[in-house]
């Protein structure tokens, strides 16, 4: 039949239409907020959801999935002194792997030993060209450098990332990554148990 397709169209936003209605009704009645919390965006973003989908951005946000990726960022510890333990090595790996190249650190040698530092005295990243493939953080043998969830980083200049922009603290990466942060801190003290009971071993072998 010539406008069936028309019809079939129009049907499917006047139900959801209405649905938008009685399933803001239904939360109401339960005593529940629909929009502006994560429960609500969270329903809406469901295969469950009837009505009304749309997230009304900047005032909603989606919720992010853990393994999300935006611009990475230098992890370190807070030590009790309030001092910062950077992870990074500057050994160069995640720089290498990159594929468009965007990542440099700068390096210095210790005036006394004339070894190498083994921190970064500078760390760039051209947000810009970044492709957030996520390499750098896979390839990283110390889990120094990882993917952020923060998208919203569009400026009007160039956004080259320095270290002080780029770091960010250990709890940061447990807050939008706690499944990820279990998994390497158990392996962390698995290895860390390892090492003891060898060390150990070792000890006693000896006497």
């Amino acid at each position: 039949m010539y406008g069936k397709g028309i019809l079939k169209g129009l049907s499917v936003t006047w139900k959801r239409f209405w649905e938008t209605y009685t399933e803001d009704i239904s939360w109401i009645l339960r005593g529940k907020k629909r929009y502006n919390t994560v429960e609500g965006v969270t329903h809406r973003s469901s295969k469950d959801t009837k009505g009304i989908f749309t997230v009304q951005y900047p005032d909603e946000r989606l919720n992010l999935p853990e393994e999300a990726r935006y611009i990475p960022f230098l992890v370190y510890n807070e030590k009790p002194d309030g001092d910062k333990e950077i992870l990074c090595t500057s050994c160069g790996i995640c720089a290498k792997v990159c594929p468009p190249q965007c990542i440099w650190i700068v390096r210095s040698n210790n005036p006394e030993t004339g070894r190498p530092i083994p921190e970064p005295t500078e760390f760039y990243i051209d947000a810009d060209i970044c492709m957030n493939c996520g390499f750098c953080s896979e390839y990283c043998p110390f889990d120094a450098i990882k993917m952020d969830h923060d998208f919203e980083i569009a400026s009007y200049e160039r956004n080259v990332f320095n270290m002080e922009k780029l770091l960010k603290p250990s709890s940061y990466y447990q807050s939008i990554r706690p499944e990820n942060f279990a998994r390497e801190e158990a392996a962390r003290k698995e290895k860390e148990a390892a090492k003891a009971a060898k060390e150990a071993a070792k000890a006693a072998a000896t006497q």
